[in-house]
């Protein structure tokens, strides 16, 4: 691919260098080489890009007054964002490679154009996988279910009955789709336990990607929804009935508690915590371990946007830091943790 054709692709002006200039991948500045992009988007980031090797600079525009003779430079916007998005352009494809001897497919199951399906993994009957997609080994997708256009199934994924997947979606190795919620009704007289119906259905939505081991459950009675471009992380759980709006970020060891929803554009940290029936409002930032109560709603109302809440019950983070110092003042009063 040419600079040129990249940049019709993606935007952008070409500030210094030749639009027919080859483009073979992506690197960092430190270890680029002549026909491969790299990018800047600091003061220090773009002197070491200058000075770097790299034939290729994506910069913020008027990142220098005079660029280094025998480099392209093209001035974007966003250049972190030009610059993954070229990674993806210039990535080889890979060929689809058929179905595999060993693997198992049912009856009645639909395998679009150019579909690879991998060793031992099984199709149940009535499944449909759409034109492009990668099922690898060990892959189980139960009877009925619905992969859409060019997802990549990582090996080991289950995904259960009752689950839709749409197009461009990627579930890394070991996650669990669709399995029940944790729902229980006690007997008040015996104390044991029934689980309550775990029958409804999961929607994974265009765009979206599923770190390694995360499991989200089925709805109980309706469905369990994962809206568009929205990414999660690895060892994130989401349960039974929660709504996760577009393009929220769940990081590594966050768990979700039934019947929740989380507003577009969310970011939760690791380790946050969401009890049942709660809501975590659009444009949302909750730091790492902070929790949200039962039935509580937590929001940007009222604050700048790009506030962190922090910590149980979450509040932002410059309150709860106010809360330590007023805590740490009042301990040594106190003489509490002094040493004797």
């Amino acid at each position: 691919m040419t600079l040129g054709e990249l940049i019709d692709a993606l935007g952008g002006r070409l500030a210094q260098g030749d639009a027919e200039w080859l483009v073979d991948g992506v690197n960092s500045c430190a270890q680029a080489r002549s026909f491969e992009v790299a990018f800047a988007d600091s003061p220090g980031a773009i002197a070491a890009a200058l000075a770097s090797e790299a034939g290729i600079l994506v910069l913020p525009p008027g990142a220098a007054s005079e660029y280094p003779h025998g480099k392209c430079v093209v001035e974007a916007e966003q250049p972190r964002l030009w610059f993954a998005k070229a990674a993806k352009l210039l990535a080889p494809a890979e060929a689809a490679s058929g179905v595999h001897p060993s693997a198992v497919i049912g009856a009645h199951v639909e395998l679009g154009a150019n579909v690879s399906v991998g060793a031992c993994a099984v199709i149940e009957q009535g499944a449909s996988i759409g034109a492009g997609t990668r099922i690898e080994a060990g892959v189980v997708i139960s009877a009925g279910v619905r992969v859409g256009a060019d997802c990549r199934i990582y090996p080991r994924v289950v995904i259960y009955a009752g689950t839709t997947l749409g197009d461009r979606v990627v579930a890394h190795v070991g996650a669990v789709l669709g399995a029940d919620g944790f729902g229980y009704v006690r007997d008040v007289k015996t104390g044991a336990y029934t689980q309550f119906p775990q029958q409804g259905t999961l929607a994974i939505e265009d765009d979206v990607e599923i770190g390694a081991n995360s499991t989200i459950d089925r709805g109980a009675l309706a469905e369990t929804r994962i809206r568009r471009g929205t990414k999660m992380d690895n060892l994130v759980h989401v349960g039974h009935n929660c709504d996760i709006g577009e393009d929220v970020i769940l990081v590594a060891l966050t768990g979700i508690s039934g019947s929740s929803t989380v507003g577009k554009g969310a970011i939760l940290a690791g380790q946050v915590g969401i009890g049942d029936h709660a809501h975590v409002g659009p444009g949302v930032i909750l730091g790492g371990q902070s929790g949200v109560f039962n039935g509580k709603t937590v929001s940007n109302e009222g604050l700048r946007p790009g506030t962190v809440l922090y910590g149980t019950p979450a509040r932002p983070l410059k309150q709860v830091l106010r809360e330590q110092a007023v805590l740490a003042r009042l301990a040594k009063r106190q003489g509490i943790g002094s040493r004797e």
